[in-house]
């Protein structure tokens, strides 16, 4: 059998079935995709960290790739617990947490609630930080808000969640226009909450990886994690926009694996 042959399986966790990727031996590494992702997106990067000797997990979150959906809307904290049953089924104790976008903000939560569990921290264009609201942002909320009443009026309010969905896609809101069902309260339930104030509890040794030319999280918000958490470090890849995963797989797996090799972690 190849050294980096990925094997998919399904799991049962809280009554859903969920579907990963596991391969290689060592040193485990759990990576989290972003939004609207799956463990597919990260096959290549999978492939060669298993080659430089890690066992590298990659789980579809439950409402994406071929996991089920939650039952009903969850937040953060329950994408968290998720991750710790998930990891309690695998026997994994104490892995190394890789986490993009969407699955970095589980990953921060994860972590200030599990703390024992992550032995070192890698976010790659993580989300978590709630934007502050410009100009522009705040004539839309106006907007928003107008038309929200004016579409709650009895004659109009059959109306109102399509022109709000069409209201968000003309905003280029992708994720939330994209989501269907349960998923669309789950992602207001996610974004609502702001993990800025808590990124300093985080203890670990964190590697921040940033894509220079990212426009939906901006550069700025890579240098904001690392002044916040304590024992971090940033590597902004130049030219990159949002899935240095896709776009330099070899250039990120390069930058990871000389994080965990210079910092000689202790394994277990």
């Amino acid at each position: 059998m190849k050294r980096d042959f990925i094997a998919e399986k399904t799991l049962l966790v809280d009554n859903l079935r969920v579907n990963y990727k596991i391969a290689g031996e060592g040193p485990a590494i759990l990576v989290l995709h972003g939004w609207g992702g799956s463990s597919d997106s990260w096959i290549t990067v999978q492939k060669m960290l298993v080659q430089h000797g890690y066992k590298v997990i990659s789980p579809d979150f439950p409402g994406f790739g071929k996991s089920d959906p939650p039952p009903y809307p969850w937040d953060l904290m329950e994408y968290a617990n998720w991750v710790r049953e998930f990891t309690d089924l695998l026997h994994l104790q104490k892995f190394f947490l890789l986490a993009h976008s969407f699955g970095g903000r589980v990953g921060v939560k994860f972590i200030l609630n599990y703390p024992e569990r992550v032995q070192a921290l890698i976010l790659c264009n993580s989300a978590g930080i709630k934007p502050v609201p410009g100009l522009k942002t705040k004539i839309i909320f106006w907007i928003a808000k107008i038309g929200n009443a004016i579409f709650s009026q009895r004659p109009l309010v059959r109306l109102k969640d399509r022109l709000k969905n069409l209201f968000y896609l003309f905003l280029c809101r992708s994720d939330y226009g994209r989501a269907k069902g349960v998923m669309k309260e789950t992602i207001k339930k996610v974004l609502a909450e702001d993990l800025l104030a808590s990124l300093s509890q985080i203890k670990v040794r964190t590697l921040i990886i940033w894509g220079e030319k990212d426009r939906i999280l901006p550069l700025k918000y890579a240098h904001i994690f690392k002044e916040k958490i304590p024992f971090s470090e940033l590597k902004v890849l130049p030219k990159v926009g949002h899935s240095p995963h896709l776009e330099v797989p070899e250039k990120l797996t390069e930058i990871i694996i000389s994080f965990l090799q210079n910092k000689k972690f202790l394994t277990k």
